[in-house]
C-alpha cells in the first residue's frame, strides 16, 4: 500500500473534518469501494417494488449493478447485473420479464440466476457453471438488504436489536408511494455528514427547522422528549432507544439505530402545515408529537413518522457523483388522491434534498481548494456525523494496513479511530 494513502488516515485529527484528499484522492476512493461500498450491507429497495414474479429493479452503486427480482417462488435474489458471456449488462431499466435475456449474443436467465440458454455452443459446454452470479440478499420488514461479500457478517443481529422498535410501524405492510434520485456531484462522504448533522438546518432548512427539534442543540432536543415519551405508549408506539451506529455497530456494515425526537409547535407529522398526511402505519393509533431517525445500515437513514416513513439512500456512482435516492413509503392500502396527495407527502423532503444538493456539492468545492484545511466539529450538533468519520477512518486505517475493516472485533476498530492500532 502506497505510503501517501497510509498518512491520510494516519494523520486524522479527532474532533476535526476530514484531510482534503480523503475527498480527491483516487486511491481513496478505490480503497473504498473494496473495503467499504463491496463489505457493507446495502438497503436496496422495497417489496413491494417486486410484487409479482419476475418483476426486478436495479441496485446501483460504485459502478456495480445488482438486478433484484421476485422469482417463480415467491422469494427475492439479487444478481448481478453482468452475462456470464462476454460481461454485457443484461437489463438497463426496472421492468418485468419471464427470464432475464442479454440483447448482445442471447443469453438466457432464469429469474434465479441459472443460465437456461446459450445458443451455439461447443458440446460439453457446461450451463450450469455459467449462472448470474447471486448476492447474498435478506428481507426484513419489507425492506430488501444485499451484500456483494459472501463472508459478510449474519444480519440476523441487526434484524433482532430492530425487529421490536420497527413492528409498530408494519412496513411490510407499506408500499412505495414515490421514489426519486437526486445525483449529487460531490464524493459520498459529504453527502454522508450533511445528513449527520443538523448544525445546518436553522439556516439552510427552515421548512424543516419550524417543526422538527432535530434542528435545536441536542440537550435541547433530549429536554423536549420526555412529553413526546409519555404519548408514545398511549398511541402504540415503542419508546426503545437504540444506538448501534458505526463503532457502536456488532460488526462492520451492521450499523443501526433508532433513536425519537420531538416535533415542534404541536405538529403531528412531517407535512407543510403540521397536519397528518395518509393513513396511520401499522398499529399506531394517533400522533403523539414525535418522530423517529433510522439507521439501516453504513449509507441508508430513514425518517420514520407515524403516517409515512422516507428511507434516505446514499449510494456513489464515482468519486464525485453520488445518488441520493429517496423512497416515500405509506400504508400499502392507501389510495393517492383519496387517501393522501402525493405533493404534499413528498413537500419537505423534495425542498430539503433540493437545498441539500446545493449545500454538498459547494462544499465539494471548497474542500477542493489547495487552501482548505480540516475545522473542527460542534461539540453539540455534530455528535454523529464525529462518529461517522471516527467510522470512516478506522475502516481506512485497516485498509491501509492490508486487512479488512469486517475482519477484526468492533473493539479493536475503535481503538484504530483513537489511533491507538
Amino acid at each position: 500500500m502506497a505510503e501517501s494513502l497510509k498518512d491520510v488516515f494516519e494523520g486524522y485529527r479527532p474532533g476535526r473534518a476530514l484531510p482534503g484528499a480523503a475527498y480527491k484522492d483516487p486511491g481513496v476512493y478505490e480503497l473504498e469501494v473494496r473495503h467499504i461500498m463491496l463489505k457493507a450491507w446495502h438497503y436496496a429497495g422495497h417489496q413491494s417494488q417486486v410484487r409479482e414474479r419476475g418483476d426486478y429493479f436495479l441496485f446501483e452503486i460504485a459502478g456495480e449493478s445488482v438486478i433484484v427480482v421476485r422469482d417463480g417462488e415467491g422469494g427475492i435474489n439479487a444478481l448481478m447485473n453482468v452475462c456470464r458471456h462476454r460481461g454485457s449488462r443484461i437489463c438497463d431499466a426496472d421492468g418485468r420479464a419471464a427470464r432475464l435475456t442479454c440483447p448482445y449474443h442471447g443469453w438466457s436467465y432464469g429469474l434465479d440466476g441459472s443460465l437456461k440458454a446459450a445458443a451455439r455452443m461447443d458440446e460439453g459446454f457446461d450451463r450450469a457453471g455459467h449462472g448470474l452470479r447471486r448476492l447474498r440478499v435478506r428481507v426484513f420488514e419489507g425492506l430488501i438488504f444485499v451484500n456483494f461479500d459472501p463472508d459478510a457478517p449474519d444480519f440476523a443481529e441487526f434484524e433482532r436489536a430492530m425487529a421490536p422498535a420497527l413492528a409498530p410501524y408494519d412496513l411490510a405492510r407499506t408500499r412505495v408511494a414515490h421514489r426519486q434520485n437526486y445525483p449529487i456531484r460531490s464524493n459520498w462522504k459529504l453527502a454522508v455528514e450533511n445528513y449527520c448533522e443538523c448544525y445546518h438546518c436553522q439556516p439552510a432548512h427552515p421548512e424543516y427547522s419550524v417543526g422538527h427539534g432535530r434542528a435545536l442543540p441536542d440537550p435541547e432536543c433530549r429536554a423536549m422528549l420526555d412529553g413526546v415519551m409519555e404519548k408514545s405508549a398511549a398511541v402504540g408506539l415503542t419508546q426503545d432507544t437504540i444506538r448501534r451506529s458505526w463503532l457502536r455497530a456488532p460488526e462492520f456494515g451492521l450499523e443501526h439505530g433508532f433513536d425519537r425526537y420531538p416535533l415542534l409547535r404541536g405538529q403531528q407529522t412531517g407535512s407543510r402545515d403540521g397536519k397528518p398526511l395518509a393513513p396511520l402505519l401499522g398499529t399506531i393509533t394517533g400522533y403523539d408529537g414525535g418522530t423517529t431517525d433510522l439507521h439501516l445500515g453504513a449509507m441508508t437513514f430513514a425518517l420514520a413518522y407515524c403516517d409515512h416513513v422516507v428511507v434516505y439512500r446514499f449510494a456513489p456512482r464515482g468519486q464525485y457523483l453520488t445518488d441520493c435516492e429517496i423512497t416515500w413509503l405509506v400504508r400499502e392500502d392507501a389510495v393517492e388522491g383519496r387517501d393522501y396527495r402525493l405533493a404534499d407527502l413528498i413537500w419537505l423532503w423534495d425542498v430539503t434534498t433540493i437545498a441539500d444538493k446545493q449545500i454538498i456539492e459547494r462544499n465539494q468545492a471548497g474542500v477542493d481548494s489547495r487552501f482548505y484545511e480540516p475545522g473542527p466539529l460542534s461539540a453539540v450538533m455534530e455528535t454523529f456525523t464525529q462518529e461517522f468519520i471516527d467510522w470512516y477512518v478506522a475502516a481506512m486505517r485497516r485498509a491501509t494496513g492490508g486487512g479488512l475493516p469486517g475482519r477484526r472485533p468492533v473493539a479493536s476498530i475503535r481503538k484504530a479511530a483513537e489511533g491507538r492500532t
